[in-house]
């Protein structure tokens, strides 16, 4: 039975099950292999990646017909595609979005310049035939199919997070608001916030929801890794089958190396969820600056579908105004802390009799709390700033601008992302050391709040 390309469930599309690709040299010889994924162009046309498909390659050359097979992962209704090769595009938008999946993937496994696309291969869809009788149906038991989805529902929930991040008060405000409407409307479980540091060259979690403790602070480097490609390409990314990707990955890594032909480099952990099936990540931008990026995870392989790239899209773009509007308002000025909110952040110091020990190491400004690594970089010289300057000249408020004044936190005059880092000094303080604290009493302004006596210890290097 012949149905249109159209019609296909886009999860056949997602590699979840791999495609078995068939071809034929002139001389009749044929050739099968596998494809991670078949790229749906339009309703005439479907890419396929070109990587190390030397023998089929050869045989499309001398003879443009082909054989797609494709299986939905849920009903696992086959369909065989028809093709004839058309052309081989290396550059531009659809070279682009195939190539962006597999610098990803490389990237985590350490293949990066290695493993990489050489060509998109389009071709023309002749024919879509529907496999009959691939498998035999199961005894009383009704065909699974995927439920609809409801986009009354999802316009109500889009609704409903815009709201929230209208509501938002500061930038901490933002991030829990979007991550906790993002879990309660849209059943996202696992998703974090990043922020670029002052450098430009490393993403750190400032915020996150379904990793405990494990996900804020956690640092990639921009252009390694699925979030950080997202974040050097400025593009959307979504994965479906993440760990077959990687096997496959891992597989050519493994034979690279044993051949001599790749100085593999050590894989980059991805992270958050180590068992990880689906990805979605979406880069924070404004007027083509890069505010950060928001990125998504679930075990199921086939969690996120296309219109969840275009909710999410929507929010990712108000993220990002919210982003840079908050800042430009905490740049402004600040206003001096009301009495009542003094008075709200005021706590009483009731000391246990043994003291928390800081340890600050000057080479790479890292601070141990009783032995434990606490925090570093830029957010470990502002916590040394603030705990000398309590047992030095017994000071508990501070304000913004003399953090950005002092020469020894080293901070840029121009978009410093002071905020972003006391976020972050807060909630890992509260994960590690939840004696100590630094509230907000008001914009710009903020307290060292104490419930222990502190020892101070400063070190030249680990």
């Amino acid at each position: 039975m012949t149905v249109p390309l159209a019609s296909l469930d886009n999860a056949c599309f997602q590699g979840v099950l791999p495609a078995i690709l068939s071809t034929c040299s002139k001389d009749g010889e044929p050739n099968v292999t596998y494809l991670s994924q078949v790229h749906y162009v339009d309703e005439r046309h479907v890419a396929l990646t070109r990587q190390f498909f030397n023998k089929t390659t050869r045989n499309v050359e001398e003879n443009p017909y082909a054989s797609v097979e494709l299986c939905h992962p849920v009903s696992f209704e086959a369909y065989r595609l028809d093709l004839r090769f058309q052309r081989t595009e290396t550059k531009g938008l659809l070279f682009d979005t195939l190539a962006m999946r597999i610098d990803a993937i490389a990237s985590v496994i350490g293949m990066a310049g290695v493993f990489k696309l050489i060509g998109a291969d389009v071709y023309e869809v002749l024919d879509v035939q529907v496999v009959k009788d691939l498998l035999r149906p199961a005894p009383h038991r009704a065909p699974r199919t995927l439920p609809p989805v409801n986009y009354r529902s999802e316009l109500r929930a889009l609704q409903v997070v815009s709201d929230r991040l209208n509501r938002a008060d500061d930038l901490e405000g933002l991030f829990a608001s979007l991550l906790a409407a993002m879990r309660d409307e849209l059943g996202f479980e696992h998703a974090m916030v990043l922020l670029p540091d002052e450098s430009g060259e490393k993403l750190f979690t400032v915020a996150s929801i379904g990793y405990g403790d494990s996900g804020v602070g956690a640092e990639v480097t921009i252009g390694q890794g699925i979030v950080g490609t997202v974040a050097q390409q400025r593009k959307i990314l979504r994965m479906s089958a993440v760990d077959e990707a990687l096997r496959y990955g891992r597989a050519i890594r493994t034979e690279a190396h044993t051949h001599g032909t790749s100085p593999a480099t050590p894989e980059i952990p991805l992270p958050g969820l180590p068992d990880v099936e689906s990805h979605l990540a979406l880069p924070l931008v404004l007027r083509d600056k890069l505010v950060g990026v928001l990125a998504v995870e679930s075990k199921n392989p086939l969690q996120f579908a296309d219109w969840h790239e275009a909710f999410l899209n929507i929010i990712a773009n108000q993220t990002a105004v919210a982003i840079e509007r908050m800042l430009e308002d905490e740049d402004e000025g600040e206003q001096e802390p009301t009495p009542s909110q003094i008075a709200m952040h005021q706590r009483a110091c009731s000391a246990p009799p043994k003291p928390r020990s800081f340890k600050f190491y000057r080479g790479d400004d890292s601070i141990f709390v009783d032995g434990e690594y606490l925090i570093r970089n830029v957010p470990g010289r502002i916590l040394w700033r603030l705990l000398k300057s309590y047992v030095d000249e017994k000071r508990a408020e501070f304000t913004n601008r003399e953090l950005r004044l002092d020469p020894f936190l080293g901070l840029p005059a121009i978009k410093d992302n002071l905020e972003s880092r006391l976020i972050l000094l807060r909630k890992r303080l509260e994960q590690k050391c939840p004696e100590v604290r630094i509230p907000s009493c008001g914009r710009g302004h903020f307290r060292l709040e104490l419930d222990c006596p502190i020892e101070l210890i400063e070190k030249t290097a680990p």
